[in-house]
Formats: C-alpha cells, structure tokens, sequence
C-alpha cells in the first residue's frame, strides 16, 4: 500500500514540534539538585576530600595522589671536602714567543674533593678541557693581562688550542690532579693566611707526573676557598706548543695556572 504524499508534510516541517519531544522543566527536580550541591559542599567543608581524592597543587599543577610524597629535583647536599663545580676555576697564563701574543684561559673543574690536614687520598681535582675557553675577560683579568679579545680571534685561538695538535680535547676531555697529602705549611701566605702543601699525581694529555704545589686557604662565605698558582711545561707532557709561520708567532712551553677552589668545610 502506498503511503500519500501528504502524510510526509508535518515531518518535513520545521514549524511543527511534536510534544513529544517538548523538554519538560520540573522544578521539584531543580530544587533537589541545588539541596544536593550544598550538601555536598558542606560535608567537605566539615570533614575534608573524601579518602583517594587527587590533589593539584595550583602552583605546581602536577597531580599527586594521596599517601605520594611529590617528586622534587633537589640536589645531594654536599658532603665535607667536595668542591663546589659551580664556583671554582682555573686561570692558565700563556706566554708569547715572536709576533704572537699573551693568552689567558678560563677552564672549568668537572669534579672532585680536597681532603685537609691527611697523609693520604686527599682528594683529587678533574679539569674539564673542553670548557677551556681563551681571553675571556675574567681569565684575562686573573692572569695579570689588560684588554679584551674580539670573539673571531677568540674563535681562532681556540681552535688551536683544543685541537689535535695542542690539547686534543677529543681524545683527552679532562686532566686530573690526584692529590696524594695535604698537610698544613709552617709559612704564610703573602696574605697572612694558612698555606697547605699538597702532593700528588697531574695526569695531562695521557701523560703523568709527580706534583707538589702549596694552596692557600681563605675562610669566605662559609666556604673553604683553596687558592693556588703553579707552573708546567707543556712538553713535559707531551704537547708540543703552538706555533706557526715558522715559529714568527707562538707560544711559550711554559704554562702558569691559577687556581681557585670552593670547598665545603
């Protein structure tokens, strides 16, 4: 049986709405929704979030559940003897020969500790090579030299300086001082102030030798600060110092370092 056409016309019409789908507001219904909510809401105001609740802190938005004590980044508190990475350096004065000119160059310590006042593993002190980084203006300033140095000439020198044919950083990333003793010095320092003689071993480009320097200890901050100035020949470890125009423009074997370290009491 076919169905007319006429019979289609209140479907097809948006004017026509059938009660059947007419939403129906109850009001008993509101009215027992908002009773609810405040409730709801005076129950946690009397006795807290009910037991498994996740808790977010507005200020560090990580979600942490109950019973969880929230992850932290806190570093290790340091421990007696340990150097401060952070504050300590090396300051190594480089010498010209010819046409070339005075260097001074910052290096940074990758690890290490110093034990005071003992007759064995006292210690030990790792140089981080590759953060070697010639004339700035701090490693300047500490070696006794005036000026500063454009950063291309900067770039040059320490091209030449880390690569293969001077340091090579690449095989040798560090240099280490194992410190052996350290005991106290009957003599002051120029300052007035406590020496320390220390005695070890100074590994540098895969080249070890005996090393005796004295350090000056200076109470700042909290902080032992353990300052020291010493000097080596480069080919004493196997480097062979830069030169070039055949040998116009160099620099000395000798190298005279500085150092200053932080040390926790």
């Amino acid at each position: 049986m076919s169905i007319p056409a006429s019979q289609f016309t209140d479907l097809d019409s948006t004017n026509v709405v059938h009660d059947t789908f007419r939403p129906v507001i109850n009001p008993w219904l509101i009215g027992l929704s908002v009773m609810m909510l405040a409730m709801t809401s005076l129950v946690t105001a009397v006795f807290g979030k009910p037991a498994g609740t996740v808790v977010v802190d507005p200020a560090n938005p990580q979600t942490t559940a109950p019973g969880q004590q929230p992850a932290t980044s806190q570093q290790p508190a340091a421990q007696s003897g340990d150097i401060d990475t952070v504050a300590s350096r090396v300051y190594i004065f480089v010498g010209k020969t010819g046409l070339g000119h005075d260097h001074g160059v910052e290096g940074r310590i990758k690890s290490g500790s110093v034990k005071l006042d003992t007759d064995q593993n006292a210690g030990s002190v790792v140089f981080d090579m590759r953060s070697f980084d010639a004339d700035t203006n701090a490693a300047r300033r500490a070696v006794g030299l005036s000026g500063s140095t454009d950063a291309s000439t900067r770039q040059q020198v320490n091209a030449n300086m880390k690569g293969s044919g001077v340091l090579d950083v690449q095989r040798f990333p560090t240099a280490t001082f194992q410190i052996d003793s350290s005991k106290a010095s009957s003599q002051k320092s120029r300052r007035g102030l406590p020496q320390y003689v220390l005695n070890g071993k100074f590994t540098l480009h895969g080249v070890t030798r005996p090393l005796q320097l004295n350090a000056e200890l200076e109470e700042k901050d909290g902080k032992h600060l353990l300052r020291t100035r010493f000097t080596i020949l480069q080919t004493q470890y196997g480097i062979r110092p830069f030169s070039k125009a055949f040998g116009a423009v160099g620099v000395t074997d000798q190298l005279t370092i500085h150092g200053v370290l932080s040390v926790t009491p």
